[in-house]
């Protein structure tokens, strides 16, 4: 077979690692972009390890982002988000990544895709997977966006220039609906343990709740902890299938299956005395909640930053498990939401109303950091 040579950059994303592509690099059709993803990133692999590509054997250094030049109104960028599974030949279109939507706006100056002058620029970017505008706000300096900074984020070693997203009208990202079933709470029969309490809840992307307590969980419990209770695992799936279908993403439990991004599965907790994977203590009184999330069937190291602006939304929504959660706390903030997860501490600002008692999501807001790692070509 004959070795193909693609344009690329990688890049660092917040938490999360992706190959930068140009759509104009890309088979014409989407439909042609999987084999070219799954060669570059070393999938499937059996062994979990992506040896023979350049991805890193976890969901969150396993992904694609794909931009080119808007022609919407609203929009300086088109992107497309793609999550390619490690162990299957599968590659995933069904949601955003929040992490890498940091890395978006810095490559999109970079490259040359949009012209902004020296300041504080804002590049704004349509997201294809969820029909959703997100606004990108960094520093750039000489054409070029600016890396060094004093902003430290939870799980990345040194600091970085803050880049500030908001996600316009969030509501709906997955599903066209900020609650999808219509429901604050719903219940779900999970095999060996029976009718569970969740809610489901969509915004960036589609997630489905539970509290740590209805499964016999603390709430801190660390990502290696949940990789090796292979129960846990499974009742996680089996209320993520069932969501999936409650929620209108899937018609049947097989079709849930094939798809690996959305609706993430976690859960939640009041604030407690934590340790962090490097082994920081977090006092309770610090935090709003505690939450841990599954991505792709893998306990997430830190969060999924569209899961926890999903969160952030659903702790604003009077009766979720996540509103229970932050409201049982022994901390509680008004403007923004303190999240406890695995890395440390995540702060998100959501705003929320009900209107004629309809829930709607304003708007979700978070910082984060990007690095631009290299940049030539990946084969495949």
């Amino acid at each position: 077979m004959n070795r193909h040579r693609l344009p690329a950059v990688f890049m660092r994303g917040g938490t999360s690692k992706a190959l930068m592509l140009h759509r104009h690099d890309l088979p014409a059709e989407q439909r042609d972009w999987d084999p070219v993803f799954l060669r570059a990133m070393g999938s499937p692999d059996p062994n979990g390890r992506q040896l023979d590509g350049m991805g890193g054997g976890i969901s969150s250094v396993s992904k694609v982002c794909v931009l080119s030049r808007s022609s919407r109104p609203d929009a300086d960028i088109d992107y497309t988000f793609a999550q390619v599974m490690v162990k299957d030949p599968h590659v995933d279109y069904g949601g955003n990544c929040g992490n890498m939507s940091s890395a978006v706006g810095p490559f999109a100056v970079d490259e040359g895709l949009v012209e902004v002058a020296d300041g504080q620029a804002t590049v704004r970017i349509y997201n294809t997977n969820t029909d959703k505008i997100i606004h990108s706000t960094f520093p750039v300096q000489g054409g070029q966006a600016v890396e060094a900074g004093e902003l430290a984020i939870p799980g990345v070693a040194g600091t970085g220039a803050p880049i500030r997203l908001d996600f316009l009208s969030p509501g709906g990202a997955s599903s066209g609906r900020l609650l999808p079933t219509g429901n604050v709470v719903d219940r779900v029969d999970v095999p060996g343990l029976g009718p569970v309490e969740v809610s489901m809840v969509d915004a960036a992307n589609a997630c489905v709740l539970v509290a740590a307590s209805s499964l016999g969980l603390t709430g801190i419990e660390m990502p290696a902890d949940l990789e090796a209770d292979a129960v846990i695992l499974e009742r996680l799936s089996a209320i993520r299938l069932q969501a999936s279908v409650a929620m209108g993403l899937a018609r049947t439990i097989e079709e849930a299956r094939s798809r690996s991004v959305v609706p993430f599965v976690g859960f939640v907790a009041p604030s407690l005395d934590a340790r962090t994977l490097s082994g920081d203590a977090l006092a309770a009184g610090t935090v709003d909640l505690t939450a841990r999330m599954i991505s792709n069937g893998q306990p997430h190291r830190a969060l999924p930053l569209t899961a926890s602006l999903c969160i952030a939304v659903a702790a604003s929504i009077e009766g979720t498990v996540a509103w229970r959660a932050r409201k049982a706390g022994v901390a509680a903030t008004t403007d923004s939401l303190r999240i406890a997860m695995p890395s440390g501490v995540l702060t998100v600002g959501a705003q929320v109303e009900c209107r004629a008692g309809q829930w709607e999501a304003l708007r979700g807001s978070f910082y984060r950091t990007a690095r631009r790692l290299f940049d030539g070509a990946v084969y495949y």
